[in-house]
Protein backbone atom coordinates (compact mmCIF):
# COMPACT_ATOMS: atom_id res chain seq x y z
CA UNK A 1 0.00 0.00 0.00
CA UNK A 2 3.02 2.42 0.73
CA UNK A 3 4.58 1.52 -2.33
CA UNK A 4 1.58 2.25 -4.17
CA UNK A 5 1.22 5.62 -2.50
CA UNK A 6 4.89 6.92 -3.62
CA UNK A 7 4.92 5.87 -6.90
CA UNK A 8 1.64 7.06 -7.46
CA UNK A 9 1.45 10.20 -5.41
CA UNK A 10 -2.14 9.15 -5.28
CA UNK A 11 -4.45 7.63 -1.86
CA UNK A 12 -4.94 4.09 -2.12
CA UNK A 13 -7.97 3.16 -3.29
CA UNK A 14 -9.28 1.99 0.54
CA UNK A 15 -8.87 5.74 1.29
CA UNK A 16 -11.17 7.21 -1.17
CA UNK A 17 -13.71 4.33 -1.19
CA UNK A 18 -16.42 5.03 0.80
CA UNK A 19 -17.34 2.38 3.85
CA UNK A 20 -18.04 2.24 7.38
CA UNK A 21 -17.98 5.27 9.86
CA UNK A 22 -16.37 2.79 12.62
CA UNK A 23 -12.34 3.40 12.09
CA UNK A 24 -12.19 0.02 13.86
CA UNK A 25 -13.98 -1.68 10.38
CA UNK A 26 -12.35 0.04 8.46
CA UNK A 27 -8.49 -0.88 10.07
CA UNK A 28 -10.15 -4.39 10.35
CA UNK A 29 -10.92 -4.31 6.49
CA UNK A 30 -7.60 -3.33 5.30
CA UNK A 31 -4.74 -3.74 8.06
CA UNK A 32 -6.46 -5.90 10.37
CA UNK A 33 -2.80 -7.11 12.02
CA UNK A 34 -3.01 -3.25 12.96
CA UNK A 35 -5.69 -3.82 15.98
CA UNK A 36 -4.66 -5.13 18.95
CA UNK A 37 -7.35 -7.81 19.69
CA UNK A 38 -5.30 -9.38 16.10
CA UNK A 39 -2.15 -9.90 17.85
CA UNK A 40 -0.41 -13.12 18.57
CA UNK A 41 1.55 -13.38 21.90
CA UNK A 42 4.42 -15.30 21.74
CA UNK A 43 3.63 -19.02 24.17
CA UNK A 44 4.24 -18.18 27.79
CA UNK A 45 4.16 -20.02 31.20
CA UNK A 46 1.76 -18.57 33.33
CA UNK A 47 0.53 -14.86 33.82
CA UNK A 48 2.54 -11.90 31.46
CA UNK A 49 4.10 -9.62 33.75
CA UNK A 50 3.28 -5.91 33.06
CA UNK A 51 2.56 -2.52 34.22
CA UNK A 52 -0.66 -1.78 35.43
CA UNK A 53 -2.62 1.14 36.15
CA UNK A 54 -4.78 1.25 39.07
CA UNK A 55 -7.72 3.10 40.66
CA UNK A 56 -10.25 5.29 38.87
CA UNK A 57 -13.22 6.70 40.16
CA UNK A 58 -16.25 8.87 38.87
CA UNK A 59 -18.74 10.71 40.66
CA UNK A 60 -22.22 13.05 38.91
CA UNK A 61 -23.13 16.54 40.22
CA UNK A 62 -25.75 19.09 38.63
CA UNK A 63 -24.26 19.95 36.27
CA UNK A 64 -21.62 17.40 34.97
CA UNK A 65 -19.10 14.40 36.50
CA UNK A 66 -15.59 14.34 37.73
CA UNK A 67 -13.58 11.73 36.20
CA UNK A 68 -9.99 11.15 38.43
CA UNK A 69 -7.21 8.32 39.45
CA UNK A 70 -4.20 7.87 41.46
CA UNK A 71 -1.04 8.18 39.24
CA UNK A 72 0.82 4.86 40.66
CA UNK A 73 1.52 2.27 37.99
CA UNK A 74 2.76 -1.23 39.26
CA UNK A 75 4.64 -4.78 38.01
CA UNK A 76 3.73 -7.37 40.83
CA UNK A 77 4.76 -5.72 44.12
CA UNK A 78 6.88 -3.41 42.57
CA UNK A 79 6.20 0.31 41.56
CA UNK A 80 6.86 0.45 37.65
CA UNK A 81 6.07 4.45 37.51
CA UNK A 82 4.52 6.77 39.84
CA UNK A 83 3.50 9.34 37.60
CA UNK A 84 1.41 7.57 35.02
CA UNK A 85 -1.24 9.01 32.89
CA UNK A 86 -4.69 7.34 33.92
CA UNK A 87 -7.35 9.92 32.38
CA UNK A 88 -7.54 10.45 28.58
CA UNK A 89 -10.06 12.66 26.92
CA UNK A 90 -12.08 10.36 24.47
CA UNK A 91 -13.71 13.70 22.80
CA UNK A 92 -15.02 17.18 23.58
CA UNK A 93 -17.82 15.82 25.76
CA UNK A 94 -16.53 12.46 27.44
CA UNK A 95 -12.97 10.84 28.81
CA UNK A 96 -11.64 7.69 29.70
CA UNK A 97 -9.72 6.26 33.08
CA UNK A 98 -7.67 3.43 32.60
CA UNK A 99 -7.27 0.30 35.18
CA UNK A 100 -5.53 -3.00 34.17
CA UNK A 101 -2.41 -3.65 31.63
CA UNK A 102 -1.33 0.04 31.17
CA UNK A 103 0.35 -0.34 27.76
CA UNK A 104 -2.78 -1.78 26.06
CA UNK A 105 -5.17 0.37 27.95
CA UNK A 106 -3.06 3.71 26.71
CA UNK A 107 -3.36 2.18 23.13
CA UNK A 108 -6.74 1.21 23.29
CA UNK A 109 -7.85 5.42 24.44
CA UNK A 110 -5.96 5.92 21.21
CA UNK A 111 -8.03 3.85 18.84
CA UNK A 112 -10.97 5.18 20.60
CA UNK A 113 -9.99 8.27 20.36
CA UNK A 114 -9.50 8.00 16.57
CA UNK A 115 -12.46 6.01 16.54
CA UNK A 116 -15.01 9.07 17.63
CA UNK A 117 -12.70 11.72 15.61
CA UNK A 118 -13.44 9.54 12.27
CA UNK A 119 -17.24 9.15 13.33
CA UNK A 120 -17.38 12.89 13.46
CA UNK A 121 -15.58 13.72 10.14
CA UNK A 122 -17.54 10.70 8.11
CA UNK A 123 -21.30 11.33 9.55
CA UNK A 124 -20.68 15.37 9.87
CA UNK A 125 -21.91 14.84 13.61
CA UNK A 126 -21.09 13.07 16.98
CA UNK A 127 -22.18 9.98 18.39
CA UNK A 128 -24.39 10.01 21.22
CA UNK A 129 -23.05 9.27 24.28
CA UNK A 130 -24.29 5.71 24.41
CA UNK A 131 -23.30 5.30 21.32
CA UNK A 132 -19.83 5.74 22.37
CA UNK A 133 -20.19 3.76 25.51
CA UNK A 134 -21.32 0.76 23.02
CA UNK A 135 -17.76 1.54 20.82
CA UNK A 136 -16.03 1.20 23.91
CA UNK A 137 -18.00 -2.19 24.88
CA UNK A 138 -16.66 -3.61 21.37
CA UNK A 139 -13.07 -2.78 21.79
CA UNK A 140 -12.93 -4.62 24.99
CA UNK A 141 -14.27 -7.42 23.89
CA UNK A 142 -11.93 -7.55 21.07
CA UNK A 143 -9.19 -7.58 24.02
CA UNK A 144 -10.33 -11.00 25.26
CA UNK A 145 -7.88 -13.31 24.13
CA UNK A 146 -5.00 -10.87 26.05
CA UNK A 147 -7.94 -10.58 28.98
CA UNK A 148 -7.35 -14.52 29.04
CA UNK A 149 -3.75 -14.08 29.17
CA UNK A 150 -3.37 -12.12 32.01
CA UNK A 151 -3.55 -8.68 30.01
CA UNK A 152 -6.63 -7.16 31.17
CA UNK A 153 -8.21 -3.90 30.30
CA UNK A 154 -11.21 -2.21 32.47
CA UNK A 155 -11.80 1.18 31.57
CA UNK A 156 -14.01 3.61 33.53
CA UNK A 157 -16.09 6.02 31.04
CA UNK A 158 -18.05 9.55 31.66
CA UNK A 159 -18.99 12.00 29.93
CA UNK A 160 -21.80 15.13 29.81
CA UNK A 161 -24.84 13.68 28.26
CA UNK A 162 -25.22 16.96 26.52
CA UNK A 163 -29.06 15.48 25.17
CA UNK A 164 -30.16 15.01 28.56
CA UNK A 165 -27.96 17.54 30.42
CA UNK A 166 -26.56 15.45 32.45
CA UNK A 167 -23.26 13.73 33.28
CA UNK A 168 -23.28 9.77 33.44
CA UNK A 169 -20.91 7.38 34.00
CA UNK A 170 -20.33 3.58 32.50
CA UNK A 171 -18.46 0.85 33.80
CA UNK A 172 -17.14 -2.42 31.87
CA UNK A 173 -15.73 -6.13 32.47
CA UNK A 174 -13.38 -7.48 31.11
CA UNK A 175 -15.32 -9.10 28.15
CA UNK A 176 -16.80 -5.91 27.07
CA UNK A 177 -20.07 -5.86 29.46
CA UNK A 178 -21.49 -2.60 30.00
CA UNK A 179 -23.47 -1.19 33.00
CA UNK A 180 -24.60 2.29 33.40
CA UNK A 181 -23.62 3.42 37.02
CA UNK A 182 -26.02 6.02 39.23
CA UNK A 183 -23.78 8.87 40.85
CA UNK A 184 -20.10 7.40 41.61
CA UNK A 185 -18.30 4.45 40.48
CA UNK A 186 -14.80 2.85 40.43
CA UNK A 187 -12.83 0.63 39.26
CA UNK A 188 -8.86 -1.20 39.31
CA UNK A 189 -7.56 -2.45 43.06
CA UNK A 190 -8.00 -0.13 45.16
CA UNK A 191 -11.83 0.33 44.10
CA UNK A 192 -13.29 -1.45 47.25
CA UNK A 193 -11.92 1.01 49.64
CA UNK A 194 -12.85 4.15 47.14
CA UNK A 195 -16.08 3.06 46.83
CA UNK A 196 -16.72 2.74 50.65
CA UNK A 197 -15.35 6.50 50.62
CA UNK A 198 -17.56 7.76 47.83
CA UNK A 199 -20.68 5.96 49.24
CA UNK A 200 -20.06 7.53 52.34
CA UNK A 201 -19.62 11.12 51.29
CA UNK A 202 -22.08 11.21 48.26
CA UNK A 203 -24.60 13.73 47.74
CA UNK A 204 -26.87 14.57 45.08
CA UNK A 205 -26.62 18.08 45.68
CA UNK A 206 -22.53 17.87 45.23
CA UNK A 207 -21.28 21.37 43.87
CA UNK A 208 -18.35 20.71 41.33
CA UNK A 209 -15.75 21.83 43.98
CA UNK A 210 -17.40 19.64 46.93
CA UNK A 211 -17.25 16.57 43.97
CA UNK A 212 -13.42 17.12 43.12
CA UNK A 213 -12.71 17.24 46.59
CA UNK A 214 -14.31 13.93 47.40
CA UNK A 215 -13.15 12.29 44.36
CA UNK A 216 -9.59 12.95 46.04
CA UNK A 217 -10.24 11.54 49.34
CA UNK A 218 -12.01 8.76 48.12
CA UNK A 219 -8.26 8.14 46.08
CA UNK A 220 -6.77 9.24 49.37
CA UNK A 221 -8.57 6.08 51.30
CA UNK A 222 -7.93 4.01 48.59
CA UNK A 223 -3.97 4.46 48.71
CA UNK A 224 -4.20 4.43 52.50
CA UNK A 225 -5.74 0.45 52.01
CA UNK A 226 -4.08 -0.73 48.64
CA UNK A 227 -0.50 -0.68 47.89
CA UNK A 228 -1.21 -0.56 44.72
CA UNK A 229 -2.37 3.07 44.27
CA UNK A 230 -1.03 6.34 45.01
CA UNK A 231 -1.55 8.58 47.38
CA UNK A 232 -0.59 12.35 46.30
CA UNK A 233 3.30 13.12 46.77
CA UNK A 234 3.90 16.19 48.07
CA UNK A 235 7.64 15.59 47.68
CA UNK A 236 7.72 14.51 44.16
CA UNK A 237 4.57 16.99 43.72
CA UNK A 238 2.91 14.15 41.96
CA UNK A 239 -1.15 14.41 42.77
CA UNK A 240 -3.69 12.44 41.12
CA UNK A 241 -5.44 13.38 37.56
CA UNK A 242 -8.77 15.05 38.33
CA UNK A 243 -11.07 15.95 34.74
CA UNK A 244 -14.35 17.77 35.02
CA UNK A 245 -16.85 17.29 31.95
CA UNK A 246 -19.70 19.68 32.15
CA UNK A 247 -22.17 21.67 29.32
CA UNK A 248 -18.92 24.20 28.56
CA UNK A 249 -16.61 20.20 27.73
CA UNK A 250 -13.50 18.78 29.05
CA UNK A 251 -11.55 20.37 31.40
CA UNK A 252 -8.45 18.90 33.37
CA UNK A 253 -7.16 20.74 36.47
CA UNK A 254 -4.49 22.19 36.70
CA UNK A 255 -1.34 21.07 38.38
CA UNK A 256 -1.94 23.87 41.43
CA UNK A 257 -5.32 23.20 41.38
CA UNK A 258 -4.76 19.66 42.16
CA UNK A 259 -2.03 20.25 44.46
CA UNK A 260 -4.38 22.77 46.16
CA UNK A 261 -6.98 20.25 46.76
CA UNK A 262 -4.56 17.61 48.01
CA UNK A 263 -3.61 19.43 50.31
CA UNK A 264 -6.28 20.57 51.94
CA UNK A 265 -7.39 16.65 51.78
CA UNK A 266 -3.83 15.93 53.65
CA UNK A 267 -4.18 18.76 55.90
CA UNK A 268 -7.77 17.53 56.97
CA UNK A 269 -5.91 13.92 57.38
CA UNK A 270 -4.03 15.57 60.03
CA UNK A 271 -6.70 15.73 61.96
CA UNK A 272 -8.72 13.11 60.94
CA UNK A 273 -6.52 10.51 59.41
CA UNK A 274 -9.71 7.91 58.36
CA UNK A 275 -11.54 11.31 56.47
CA UNK A 276 -14.26 12.88 56.78
CA UNK A 277 -17.41 10.90 58.25
CA UNK A 278 -21.01 11.21 56.89
CA UNK A 279 -23.63 13.31 58.81
CA UNK A 280 -26.01 10.89 60.85
CA UNK A 281 -29.79 11.82 60.65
Amino acid sequence: MEANTRSTGRLPAAFLTPGSSSFMDFLGAHQPEMLPGNRQLPPVQGVVEAPHGTTIVAVTFPGGVVLAGDRRATMGNMIAQRDIEKVFPADEYSAVGIAGTAGLAVEMVKLFQLELEHFEKVEGAQLSLEGKANRLSTMIRSNLGMAMQGLAVVPLFAGYDVDRGRGRIFSYDVTGGRSEERNYATTGSGSVFARGAMKKLFRDDLTEEQATTLVVQALYDAADDDSATGGPDVARRIYPIITVITEDGFRRLGEDEAAELAGSVLQGRLEQPDGPRAALL
